[in-house]
């Protein structure tokens, strides 16, 4: 099936390697548990050192009924068009074991959840590399959707699905669930398929998935990277466990201070924070036709990423006057239908 598809790719082809069992087996230990780096749902991620030190990321699906079988073969003939310095490289696979591997480049600094989320205070990323991953990311999406040769909606973005050099450097990751969008199409109508916390309400409701799925689920992100919160936190007060919905209340409410971190408000440069936070409000509307486009999204965050490098610096104002000066700087809309899911 696999080589079947890649044959109508154009070519594709040549740019995935097929690997031989023997070649991971070696490159992992035989797959020790060691050599584990991420699991979850849709399987384990191996680290594997190939011939010369080339160290890759090595993904292993659970188990593979027909359903995973064609996701697996998607997700192939998905990243094999893709070239883009902010997606993960895939390298090739490996088709000899009952369970396909995918062979992806390794990337070194782990996800952007376990960097804002699970290490705190020990990462404490400054707001100007939030923005340039932002900003970085947004360019992926952007090109998946436009300059992609068919565009890709991508259906997971997520924090734990954006991957971060040693540089910072965000790689978009995981299109397993990716759709390619024929040329004649604006939206599709599919299973209702993504994880609770940055799922589009619209295309919850309705099945219709279009490019805009993606923007709200970036928007979720955006707000993570502003407020250090995770996108659904079950040990929060009721109105505060979805972060979309806290967010878009405090925002209605002029009330951005109490959820923005307090880390990059420090920071100063309080009206920039609240362009971003303009910025994820309007991504996160209710319908899919009143948000922007990824590439006006990724537009405005590289203006005001080049804004940025004049303006972010360490004022260690008082958080009062801090607060005062944010509720004074928000300017937004009066849509009224803008809510999260």
């Amino acid at each position: 099936m696999l080589e079947e598809e890649l044959s109508n790719q154009d070519g594709s082809i040549e740019a995935v390697k097929i690997f031989t069992i023997d070649e991971l087996k070696k490159a992992t230990n035989d797959f020790d548990k060691i050599a584990i780096i991420g699991q979850g749902g849709f399987g384990i991620v191996y680290k594997g050192v190939l011939p010369q030190n080339k160290i890759v990321a090595i993904k292993k699906s659970t188990v593979m009924d027909q359903s995973q079988i064609k996701q697996f073969v998607n997700e192939v003939i998905v990243v094999s068009q893709i070239n883009h310095r902010n997606v993960v490289r895939l390298l090739g696979c490996c088709l000899e074991t009952e369970v396909p591997l995918l062979v992806y480049e390794f990337i070194t600094n782990g996800t952007l959840f376990h960097h804002i989320h699970e290490l705190g205070d020990l990462s404490s990323i400054p707001g100007e590399i939030r923005l340039r991953i932002a900003k970085e990311t947004a360019g992926a999406l952007s090109y998946l959707h436009s300059a992609a040769s068919t565009p890709i909606i991508h259906r997971e973005v997520k924090s734990t699905n954006i991957l971060l050099d040693d540089n910072f450097t965000a790689k978009v990751s995981d299109f397993g669930a990716s759709k390619l969008v024929p040329l004649d199409k604006t939206q599709l109508t599919t299973m209702v398929q993504g994880t609770l916390g940055y799922l589009d309400p619209e295309y919850c409701h309705t099945g219709q998935l279009s490019e805009k799925s993606d923007v709200y689920s970036f928007g979720v992100v955006l707000v993570e990277l502003l407020t250090a919160r995770q996108a659904i936190c079950s040990d929060s007060p009721e109105k505060e466990i979805n972060l979309a919905t806290y967010f878009i209340s405090s925002m209605k409410e002029n009330q951005l201070s109490r959820i923005l971190d307090h880390q990059i408000v420090n920071e100063g440069n309080f009206e920039q924070l609240c362009e971003v936070a303009n910025l994820a409000y309007s991504c996160l509307r209710l319908k899919g036709d009143e948000r922007p486009t990824m590439k006006e999204v990724a537009t405005e965050l590289e203006g005001l990423a080049k804004v940025e490098k004049h303006h972010w610096v360490g004022l260690d104002e008082n958080l009062e006057e801090t607060e005062y000066l944010l509720s004074e700087t928000m300017n937004f809309g009066t849509t009224n239908n803008t809510t999260g899911s």
